[in-house]
């Protein structure tokens, strides 16, 4: 029987991995309607960029917030009931912003409501696939990371498609039916990693063996903050020009589909870049692996200010997607290297929280600097800045005493 259990443990945690990969294509993708929507949605409301942008920075506000509550949730009643949670509050979130009438109302509905359900699906997702392995684990987290770099490759072009023949609400509002269509059922395959499982039934009989630091010691050392804080630099890199790449595009005279086919192409090279980054994170360990990644990541986006035609943009892009995309699966694979299982959903949670308040900078930042200069170039030297930040945190991280994990529970 042990045996037997062991072969389904083996095939099932894969069925967790595609998944999750799907379902954080299609959260993504529904979070990053907006990029592509910025232009329609300007034209036809009046809005400035500015507002509509900042809409997106709430939305991470609000996942930041959302994350770190959802992931110590996740922690007590397992991940399947958050993410059904998170899918039914982002169906939701979506149509109340297609049927805005004001710059406040978008910005509360696709902000915070879609911001927080968001959060719901990141790092709850993400603790659960750290659990289900021992090995290959830096493969596993990159590839559900690279399914949801899937995003700029499917969900981005169909919005950009959408928008062509229906405005930008009746666009929201579809996407909104294939959210509920696809995360839903797929949300139901979602299970707790064995181990968590055990630990689940044996304190409801009793049974528990804590072992190991507590949460609040495990959020005040030195690991967690540090981690937190590169979580934090990293995505305030790559945040502003990820979500105006399209717009820095048609600024450049470049059409719409052509621009969005540039952030496509991002997303693309991205799903390498997990993969690779993944395969040399279990080769050579993900701390060292994130070092070089970021390092990597400041020097690329500095490409961008010499972009202009169609061909240039698709090398930087390519470059930049390859780098920012193939960090982010190492943190919850660090995260996993140095805090116990039962503890993973308020961990990453917490990273989570670093990275959307990083992310939401991005949006409003690049949104004011356009309005200001009628340019994009300081949103890419400062990008190039907060990039070396990031590289030099995290090189600070592996300059910590690694100390073991208990066995129980590790």
């Amino acid at each position: 029987m042990s045996s037997w259990m062991n072969s389904v443990r083996e095939h099932y945690r894969w069925v967790i991995v595609a998944a999750g990969g799907l379902l954080g294509c299609v959260a993504i993708g529904a979070l990053f309607s907006l990029p592509v929507l910025l232009r329609p949605i300007a034209q036809d409301t009046g809005w400035s960029t500015t507002g509509i942008s900042t809409a997106m920075t709430i939305a991470f506000v609000a996942l930041a917030v959302g994350s770190i509550g959802w992931g110590t949730l996740s922690d007590r009643v397992g991940p399947r009931k958050v993410v059904l949670a998170g899918a039914v509050l982002l169906t939701a979130g979506l149509v109340l912003a297609s049927l805005a009438t004001s710059l406040q109302g978008f910005q509360l509905w696709f902000g915070a409501l879609i911001g927080v359900s968001a959060a719901a699906i990141f790092a709850p997702l993400m603790a659960c696939v750290t659990g289900w392995f021992d090995t290959r684990r830096s493969l596993a987290v990159s590839l559900v990371s690279a399914g949801m770099g899937m995003a700029p490759l499917t969900m981005s072009p169909l919005v950009a498609w959408l928008v062509q023949t229906h405005d930008w609400r009746g666009t929201l509002q579809i996407v909104a039916a294939v959210v509920a269509g696809v995360m839903l059922p797929v949300a139901l395959l979602v299970r707790r990693p064995p181990a968590l499982a055990q630990a689940a039934a044996a304190a409801t009989t009793g049974v528990v063996h804590e072992a190991g630091p507590s949460v609040g010691q495990a959020v005040r050392s030195p690991p967690f903050l540090i981690l937190v804080l590169t979580s934090f630099l990293t995505c305030a890199t790559h945040s502003g020009p990820i979500f105006h790449t399209v717009s820095y595009a048609v600024t450049c005279g470049i059409p719409l589909m052509a621009a969005v086919s540039i952030y496509s192409l991002e997303g693309l090279a991205g799903m390498g870049g997990r993969l690779v980054f993944g395969l040399l994170g279990d080769r050579f360990g993900a701390a060292r692996t994130l070092v070089l990644a970021l390092l990597a990541q400041a020097v690329v986006v500095l490409g961008y200010i010499y972009a202009r035609q169609l061909g240039s943009f698709y090398t930087v892009a390519a470059l930049f997607g390859f780098t920012y995309a193939g960090v982010m699966p190492l943190f919850a694979v660090i995260a996993r290297e140095n805090f116990p299982l039962r503890m993973m959903g308020t961990v990453i949670g917490g990273t989570t929280m670093a990275s959307s308040i990083g992310m939401a900078l991005g949006p409003v930042v690049g949104g004011l600097i356009y309005d200001s200069f009628s340019s994009y170039t300081w949103l890419f030297i400062g990008a190039f800045s907060l990039g070396i930040g990031a590289f030099l945190s995290a090189l600070a991280f592996t300059r910590l005493p690694r100390r073991p994990l208990p066995a129980v529970m590790a």
